[in-house]
């Protein structure tokens, strides 16, 4: 046997789906094999493979046993002269098997080969090709001195970058994202050191390869995608973690004890740096707005007062200042929060609903007061009127200034484009549609230089979007300001697709997969979130805004039922379980309404907190079809709105004590 393709997937079921589909094309012709390593994924990865896959091996882990030690579990039942160690986040091209394996063949000193690899916007990514992190490779890293000189020979060698991205060279490390290993060398070397849960295995293995007499050989005669998901975000504080203390763990196995101590301090060093930065970067981005605008709010009001007191001859007394200001601007965020005045990206039309909800709250609660505490009510509503003011105006001019992270929302339709045949195109745009994605179709392109067809009849009505084939891809996109590109990766090969991302690089674009037969597009929008899932039918009660009203409804619920539950205790057909489940969901372990669950079954809805009742419990045939109730779940999860919650409680309410 040729090769071994090793993949190791950990809840990444979606982007695991399409590597795979790549593979299989890749595979053809090869005398080879698949193996699946899944380190107990939550998220139904393994029915998905056993129902999708039935021919690869898979190897299911009863938990999570890290990159390493999976890895090892498949290379030691492989019988591949090359082991490829593969990410699951990658899309691979049709021929770069065969061409890896013609490479490595024609280089007997070749212990391990890498590729060029590319995110999932096009560019193309550094840590295809490493140097050793020696400690002065560290510093230069660290200190920043490798990103201001990146064509030094001294400076840039983390990720040579001062080689040619585009020619073969012999270099120090590769990824193990793509790793193509001889099995021989490996019995040579040994398998991946399992001191590395995750991170910096490759480092070793590449350092061990060049030790053992070999070459590690960065190969840019084909490409793949990387999208590098969620788990290796450079602003995660579990990544920096994670990753500068595999750096400490390859130092004190390799470097003498000196360097050792010099490595292990500089990068000590730049975990607590990173660490701070990161954790500085993401508590910042999430309170600068709510500081921003108490400060406005506070400072705008109590210079209005001071005017309003100097003409009007009020004066306020000092509980004024320091307790119903504060008391106004506390409700005034809470209900911007709680309306997604501070969701990204900003929408002032959210911002302005929770201020006047806010004060219609405060002028509820000021009527109830007794005569000596109510201060000003023009003041409440004058303080209304400089929030609405004062915190859009704020908005409009980050966003003239040009900050990105605070961009406003525009409610621009995304000008669209498809690459895939007529059917396919045709079936996107129905995803799209029931998704209600906010798109201008432009037209679409295929591999087809004959008129458009559907199943060999012309669809008329179709065929005025047909621009041209996908040869011309990258001049339509310029003619017709594409913002986003979808990819049909049953009719476009991957190969066309990863050249395509690569040559159109002039505008901003974002670039996406749709996977055959599947309801998910897999795609990237920026540097920061190189891989991002786009589940486009049932994808409304992720939304964070609907999170946070299904968690409200939920809190509020319980605290209604609380106070009730003496009486109503005695009509639940599981009185005691009713008090435990208030508890349950005001903790936030459970909540009253969630996906119907049996046994070890799972579905690909989006994640939710485990429910006493669901959609089900709103219908009266009670003992209805699985298949059935996962229709039900499936709409609960596309069409969220807290009314289905009350609703579905209503319906349920005698079984608010269920214990599951």
């Amino acid at each position: 046997m040729k090769l071994s393709v090793i993949i190791v997937n950990y809840n990444v079921k979606y982007f695991l789906e399409q590597c795979l589909l790549s593979v299989l094309k890749a595979m053809n012709g090869i005398d080879g094999e698949i193996i699946v390593v899944d380190n107990n994924s939550v998220d139904g990865s393994v029915e998905m493979l056993r129902k999708k896959f039935p021919g690869i091996k898979l190897i299911a882990n009863s938990f999570n046993e890290g990159f390493s030690k999976a890895n090892n579990k498949a290379i030691s039942i492989a019988h591949g002269e090359y082991v490829l160690l593969l990410n699951p986040d990658t899309l691979v091209e049709e021929d770069t098997f065969r061409k890896i394996i013609s490479f490595t063949d024609s280089h007997p000193d070749a212990g391990a080969v890498g590729v060029k690899m590319i995110d999932g916007t096009g560019k193309f990514l550094p840590e295809s090709k490493r140097g050793l992190p020696t400690p002065s490779v560290a510093f230069y890293k660290v200190s920043g001195l490798a990103r201001l000189f990146p064509r030094s020979r001294t400076f840039g060698k983390y990720h040579l970058s001062y080689l040619d991205k585009d020619e073969t060279h012999s270099v120090d490390v590769l990824s193990g994202a793509f790793m193509l290993i001889r099995k021989n060398v490996l019995e040579k070397t040994g398998l991946l050191d399992e001191d590395y849960f995750m991170y910096g295995e490759d480092i070793d293995i590449s350092y061990r390869i060049k030790k053992a007499g070999y070459k590690n050989y960065y190969f840019p005669g084909t490409s793949i995608i990387h999208y590098k998901g969620e788990s290796t975000k450079k602003t995660s504080v579990n990544y920096v973690f994670t990753f500068y203390r595999a750096m400490i763990v390859f130092a004190r196995k390799h470097f003498s004890s000196s360097h050792a101590f010099t490595f292990s301090f500089l990068i000590n060093l730049a975990i607590y740096f990173r660490a701070g930065a990161a954790v500085l970067s993401r508590v910042g981005k999430q309170i600068f707005f709510p500081l921003a605008d108490s400060i406005i709010l506070y400072a705008g009001i109590y210079f209005i007062q001071a005017w309003w007191s100097k003409n009007l001859a009020v004066i306020y007394p000092r509980e004024f200042f320091l307790v119903a200001i504060p008391s106004y601007i506390f409700i005034w965020l809470v209900t911007v929060y709680l309306s997604g005045g501070y969701d990204r990206p900003v929408r002032l039309s959210k911002i302005i609903r929770g201020i006047i909800t806010g004060t219609v709250i405060i002028l509820t609660i000021y009527a109830l007061l007794p005569e000596t505490v109510r201060y000003s009510r023009a003041m409440i509503l004058i303080g209304a009127v400089w929030a609405i003011l004062g915190t859009t105006g704020l908005r409009l001019l980050l966003n003239f200034i040009g900050f990105k992270n605070f961009a406003l929302h525009t409610g621009e339709t995304k000008r669209l484009l498809i690459a895939g045949s007529e059917e396919e195109s045709r079936r996107i745009l129905s995803l799209l549609n029931i998704a209600g994605a906010r798109i201008n179709f432009i037209g679409y392109v295929d591999s087809e230089k004959n008129n458009p067809s559907l199943n060999g009849k012309p669809m008329e009505e179709f065929r005025q979007y047909h621009l041209g084939n996908t040869e011309r891809l990258a001049d339509i996109a310029e003619v017709y300001r594409a913002d986003e590109i979808i990819f049909c990766a049953d009719d476009i090969s991957s190969q066309k697709i990863i050249a395509s991302m690569s040559q159109i690089t002039g505008r901003e674009i974002e670039f996406k997969i749709a996977p055959p037969e599947s309801m998910f597009i897999i795609g990237s929008h920026s540097v920061e979130n190189p891989g991002e899932l786009y589940v486009v039918d049932v994808n409304t009660i992720s939304k964070p805004v609907n999170k946070r009203n299904k968690r409200l409804a939920d809190m509020v619920v319980a605290i209604v039922l609380l106070p009730a539950s003496p009486l109503l205790i005695f009509f639940q057909k599981n009185p005691s379980g009713f008090l435990g489940n208030i508890f349950r969901v005001l903790g936030g372990m459970r909540s009253w309404v969630g996906y119907r669950y049996r046994g070890e079954e799972k579905n690909s809805l989006p994640a939710i907190r485990k429910g006493v009742l669901t959609p089900s419990d709103a219908v009266r045939t009670k003992n209805i079809e699985f298949k059935n109730s996962e229709k039900l779940d499936m709409l609960y999860a596309k069409d969220y709105q807290v009314y289905n919650d009350l609703r579905i409680i209503l319906s349920g309410w005698r079984e608010l004590g269920r214990k599951n």
